[in-house]
């Protein structure tokens, strides 16, 4: 041995004796499974085989350790699993967890079967305890009371999510940012935590101004003299309307579609006080974020979303008018039966966001909004299902097949192992559904400020084996954290099924 490798054989050697490498001692602890499922291996590596597989909230014994992973004991035998996707017991205990309904009256049920009687309900918005789970369903404590809540409809935050934590910075608002409602209620609260009192209640569609962000919390001023926090998954924060008065700069607006709905107050989820007719125009008093009110013939004032108008000069073709020359009026969807699938339903759930989203929701809630506007229109409007319901994909073909439908648009949305992956695209199969595909797809980049990702050939089942007018649109990444907040909104419903609809009734105008 020469006298160099000596010299660096003696140097490793006092390495390992005089430094502390850090080791994992946790035999015999119990640790929690801290992640959707788990993978179960033959040995401590990802390059094992897989042997089973635990749920989120299993509770098992560490028998050993070996670098980052964990021996533990699985059924009869053992397995291996990644320390980083569990947590202890112990932390686990002092972590309590959240559920906040995503739908309006979430039924709290005695037991975990949707057969079992049901001893309350939770609005949208609403954030009860979390006190165990079992299988699809979570034990939660509502108003000194315990149930159960179908996970589905819930989205579960921990402490650290909900802000108790205090590691998140917090930012100063600019004055041009406000806050806007997206759910039916929303709790209010003293502080940014969803322990904090509740101060008050704020209803869809009003618009506050931010004062502070704090992690996932923001700030708003209520009136002159409160100020709140609210959870911010359940909003967006955008820029402030610089006219909020009756100083408006826009005198009138021009109605574009016919039957246009004019509300009661600045949001979708508003009593319909009038509908309007293309060309139609209006009078604009103020302006409210995204909606101009208007003034009415009979003196009273309502609201009409900004993106259904034009302040601009309007030509005839850009109006969806009735000109009276065809069997089917230009602009309407009159004699026309058009299938509208919502994705997935049941037991199969689809995609499932970063903040817990669930596809086979949205999909349901987008296609009741597009089958009234198609309704709207003239059109028979078949739904594959309206429920949360199983359908499978061969029985959704034979839905239109039976209905010899003139069109089958199929609603869903995205995800990708790449969060960074962003926006909306409309995929169709046979050549014949190209021209379909590529008005809809230029309605929906009229509409939504996502990125456009075109009109793509794919080879989708409910497209190869429909012969008909059929597409399939994917309407934006809930992979994609910030793209998830934007699609959960009925905002972005409204604006996306409106361009769907708008671009209908340009494919069916030119053909």
């Amino acid at each position: 041995m020469s006298k160099l490798c000596k010299w660096i054989l003696a140097f490793i050697l006092i390495i390992a004796v005089n430094y502390d490498f850090p080791t994992i001692s946790a035999k015999g602890e119990t640790v929690i499974i801290n992640t959707k499922s788990l993978n179960v291996r033959s040995g401590p590596g990802l390059t094992y085989s897989v042997t089973a597989s635990m749920k989120l909230g299993d509770r098992v014994e560490v028998m050993s350790t070996n670098g980052d992973w964990y021996e533990v004991k699985v059924g009869s035998g053992t397995g291996w699993i990644a320390s980083w996707l569990v947590v202890d017991q112990g932390a686990a205990g002092t972590s309590k967890k959240t559920a906040v309904s995503k739908v309006n009256a979430l039924n709290i049920r005695i037991e975990p079967s949707t057969s079992s009687s049901v001893i309350g309900q939770l609005m949208a918005g609403e954030a009860v305890e979390v006190t165990g789970r079992k299988g699809d369903w979570s034990s939660i404590v509502s108003n000194g009371n315990d149930g159960w809540v179908h996970t589905d409809y819930i989205t579960e935050i921990s402490q650290s999510d909900s802000g108790q934590a205090g590691t998140t910075s917090k930012q100063q608002a600019t004055e041009a940012e406000q806050f806007t409602v997206s759910v039916d209620a929303l709790n209010v609260r003293q502080e940014p935590g969803l322990s904090s009192k509740k101060i008050g209640l704020i209803r869809s569609g009003e618009v506050y101004p931010v004062i502070q962000v704090d992690g996932n919390w923001v700030k708003i001023k209520l009136d002159n003299k409160t100020d709140a926090w609210v959870y911010s998954f359940h909003g967006t924060i955008g820029p402030k309307s610089n006219l909020q008065s009756d100083s408006s700069a826009v005198s009138k607006v021009t109605v574009l579609t016919n039957g246009t709905n004019i509300r009661q107050s600045a949001t979708t989820s508003s009593t319909i006080v009038k509908r309007a007719f293309a060309g139609e125009n209006l009078t604009v008093v103020a302006e409210e974020g995204d909606w101009y009110k208007v003034a009415l013939p009979a003196g009273e004032t309502a609201f009409i979303a900004k993106w259904v108008v034009s302040s601009g000069e309007v030509t005839k073709a850009d109006l969806q008018s009735n000109d009276g020359k065809s069997d089917r009026p230009t602009g309407t969807l009159k004699g026309l039966t058009i299938v509208v699938d919502a994705g997935h339903g049941g037991n199969d759930r689809g995609a499932t966001g970063l903040h817990g989203t669930d596809e086979k929701l949205l999909t349901l809630m987008t296609a009741q909004s597009l089958s009234a506007k198609l309704k709207a229109a003239g059109a028979n409007v078949i739904l594959t299902r309206d429920s949360d319901t199983y359908i499978s994909l061969r029985k959704r073909v034979s839905i239109n097949l039976q209905a010899n439908a003139d069109a089958f648009i199929s609603l869903h949305y995205d995800a990708n192992p790449n969060t960074s992956i962003t926006g909306f695209t409309t995929y169709y199969t046979n050549s014949n559904q190209k021209a379909l595909a590529a008005a809809v797809n230029s309605g929906l980049e009229k509409s939504i400020n996502l990125r456009n990702r075109g009109a793509q050939p794919a080879n989708y089942l409910v497209l190869r084996e429909n012969k008909k007018n059929s597409i399939l649109v994917e309407l934006g990444f809930l992979s994609n954290p910030s793209e998830e907040r934007i699609l959960i909104t009925e905002k972005f419903r409204e604006q996306a099924t409106h361009g769907i609809y708008q671009g209908i009734i340009q494919y069916f105008d030119k053909n």
